[in-house]
């Protein structure tokens, strides 16, 4: 009652924050405060310039930290390519091009080569990141995405890789070429979930390193990436001027979309570290279980782990409080871990050469093709079978889309849902309704129409 009866003029405002503490509290990256970079990268320099910096796992997280995050804001702040996958981009290409160019002092190169080489470290995030995606999904959501989106989806794939075969061998470029180093790469998804586990499926199939495997298959992802962003954010125009062939973020016609409905928002569940640990000892568990049967079938390791995932998942074979756990901590890695593994990527495992030597007009026709070639064929299959050819088109478009970035969303503002179950790194995480998403390839678009 009292309170009621105070003079509101008597109430104190808040004091504007200064503009030095909201410098000093700019989070680099998303993570790091610039109050603490400015030391911590001065304390490295100092370092390397007295030729004391250890060459251990401190000094190699120390490197990849700072550049990793500083490389990953930096790529979030280019006008259009940080709706392009700037970040991930320039976390992985600048790094190997500085080491091609001698940009990085030695020391630094040294020291996060030799822990990449003895830790393994990648495969650490691998399973993290892709057994917490499998084992998040609500299974529910997975089931019936399943049950929505199997035939545009299969047929997306079946005609983008008919599609893209006829393309690439036409144009000179091999079948095995083709298949392998375009078409696989481009529906993988994403970098760090999608580029470099199959690069190193290619290493043990091929039996060539996964640095060689790594550097022809990234272009791929990349451009296919930014096919897809550019037919989608086309595709958005198209529901604008067509409206009747959008269902504004619903999927199915006659009726509300109940894949949708089955969404959890990943965000609002609370943090359990006990839980956080014991998922993470689940996690490495699938991956030592691949990496057994992998020694007796001859089959890579990751693709052993993701199916058996996969598998107990929809049998419902896991407890919930472990799929939680895994949850949590997949999400802790894909805020906290992912750019400076990309960072070791592009220093220890992308050579740049390699790198620039696999682009060409026909390797480029022939990946605007095969995604052209996906997505026009969920436009016509969801409108075939009663969904709205818009949303089923860009729900294709996610198949070749990159995977397990926050920062990378659909110009449509679609939520993918079934994506989520056939592409487990992929949109899991994703709560944007339509026009949420907003249209981040907007001034690219409008150049195009």
């Amino acid at each position: 009652m009292l309170a009621d009866k105070m003079n509101p003029a008597l109430e104190l405002p808040l004091q504007p924050q200064s503009t030095w503490k909201k410098v000093l509290s700019y989070k680099i990256g998303g993570v790091i405060p610039v109050s603490v970079y400015i030391p911590f990268i001065t304390v490295v320099y100092l370092l390397i310039n007295a030729g004391k910096f250890p060459k251990d796992m401190l000094g190699a997280i120390s490197i990849m930290t700072l550049f990793g995050f500083l490389l990953a804001e930096i790529g979030k702040r280019i006008p259009v390519l940080k709706n392009l996958g700037g970040a991930p981009i320039l976390a992985t290409f600048v790094p190997s091009y500085m080491v091609a160019h001698k940009s990085l002092p030695l020391p630094a190169i040294d020291t996060v080569t030799s822990f990449m080489k003895t830790t393994n470290f990648l495969y650490v995030y691998i399973a993290i990141v892709i057994c917490g995606s499998v084992l998040g999904m609500n299974r529910n959501l997975m089931i019936k995405a399943i049950a929505k989106m199997f035939v545009p989806l299969l047929v997306g794939t079946i005609v983008a890789i008919g599609v893209g075969m006829a393309t690439g061998t036409s144009l000179g470029l091999g079948s095995f070429r083709t298949f392998f180093y375009i078409i696989v790469p481009i529906m993988a998804g994403g970098v760090g979930e999608g580029a470099v586990p199959l690069s190193i499926g290619y290493g043990e199939i091929l039996k060539m390193t996964q640095d060689q495997a790594f550097a022809q298959i990234l272009p791929s992802v990349m451009l296919g990436s930014l096919s897809a962003i550019i037919l989608s954010g086309l595709l958005k125009k198209l529901g604008e001027r067509k409206p009747e062939w959008s269902g504004n973020g619903t999927l199915v016609k006659g009726g509300d979309d109940d894949v949708l409905m089955h969404a959890e928002d990943k965000e609002k569940k609370p943090i359990d570290l006990t839980q956080m640990i014991t998922g993470a000892a689940m996690s490495i568990g699938f991956y030592l279980f691949g990496t057994y049967i992998a020694a007796i079938l001859g089959l890579p390791g990751p693709v052993v782990m993701l199916f058996a995932a996969v598998l107990i998942k929809y049998l419902g074979w896991s407890p919930k409080e472990l799929e939680d756990g895994a949850q949590m901590m997949q999400r802790f890695f894909v805020i906290g871990v992912t750019y400076p593994p990309l960072l070791a990527v592009g220093v220890y495992n992308t050579p740049w050469d390699s790198l620039i030597s696999v682009l060409s007009p026909a390797y480029l026709i022939t990946i605007f093709v095969t995604v052209l070639s996906m997505v026009a064929s969920g436009f016509f299959v969801g409108k075939w079978m009663n969904m709205y050819p818009i949303e089923a088109a860009i729900v294709t478009a996610t198949h070749s889309g990159q995977g397990g970035h926050r920062g990378c969303r659909h110009s449509d503002g679609v939520r993918p849902a079934g994506s989520d179950a056939f592409r487990p790194s992929g949109y899991a995480d994703r709560r944007s309704g339509y026009g949420d998403a907003g249209d981040f390839p907007a001034s690219l678009v409008d150049a195009l129409t």
